[in-house]
């Protein structure tokens, strides 16, 4: 008998798997610098899957934001007043000042591709950061890190637009 057959099959590894591998894919960004895998894994847990067909709005310029995203597989574009500014792909985050601040986004997010994204919502960050203040502090420095990288890049961006 073939161990592919549906009686012996591991009814739990397909969720497993998409743990495991969005795991990886958090870990290899700057937001979990120095945060364990275990502590990660654990977290990726409680985020929330969704799926995404191409054309569909992720979120609106001017939305209240609760969370940042990462892209599982597919592809975003973030647009602002029409103007493309970024396009992202699997393993790329977006939307992390709706972590830090209950203010509207500023950019509207477009799925170019079917997509399956992963929502970190910023109640989910509260509970860690209450449960594990030190690992907490360590994702809020992260942040803070991704977001000053961010706006000098923005700053380089203006200065070359206007020379």
């Amino acid at each position: 008998m073939s161990s592919q057959h549906p009686l012996w099959q591991n009814l739990f590894r397909h969720k497993e798997d998409r743990t495991s591998e969005v795991t990886e894919m958090w870990m290899s960004t700057p937001l979990f610098d120095k945060i364990t895998k275990r502590e990660c894994r654990d977290l990726v847990k409680t985020m929330h899957p969704r799926h995404y067909k191409k054309g569909e709005m992720v979120f609106n310029s001017g939305d209240i934001g609760a969370s940042i995203v990462l892209i599982r597989s597919g592809g975003i574009e973030i647009k602002a007043a029409e103007k493309l500014l970024a396009e992202l792909s699997a393993g790329d985050f977006f939307g992390e000042v709706a972590l830090i601040i209950d203010e509207p986004r500023t950019a509207d997010a477009i799925a170019c591709e079917d997509s399956e994204l992963i929502f970190f919502l910023r109640s989910d960050l509260e509970e860690w950061v209450k449960r594990s203040p030190k690992s907490g502090a360590q994702f809020m420095l992260n942040i803070s890190t991704v977001l000053a990288a961010r706006l000098r890049h923005t700053n380089i961006l203006l200065s070359l637009q206007n020379n």
